[in-house]
């Protein structure tokens, strides 16, 4: 019996939505706290107030930040995609956020 060209598109599909949700939920959440993380940092650094009032605004933020990140994984051309695209925002902020003093 072989398989039939159908049935290998409905799994490439279903692989493609399983990496997006995975995308959006592990991948979104790590760039919204890497971004709030230097968010918190930098505000701290720049003297805009109190490191209690950093962390909440950038808490605040990051919710508005994971959404938008959710949205524009299932927006991307491709999984693929979806994933560069989160990881081209999430190395440059692990880096600053490594070279930041604390």
């Amino acid at each position: 019996m072989s398989r039939h060209p159908a049935a290998a598109h409905s799994a490439r599909y279903r692989w493609a939505v399983a990496s997006r949700v995975l995308a959006a939920s592990v991948g979104g959440y790590s760039v919204a706290a890497l971004v709030s993380s230097v968010f918190t940092l930098v505000w701290v650094q720049l003297g805009g107030g109190a490191r209690a009032d950093a962390v909440l605004w950038a808490s605040l933020c990051s919710f508005a930040l994971y959404a938008g990140v959710s949205i524009a994984v299932f927006a991307a051309r491709s999984a693929t995609r979806a994933w560069a695209g989160l990881c081209a925002v999430a190395l440059p902020c692990a880096l600053l956020l490594w070279q930041l003093p604390v």
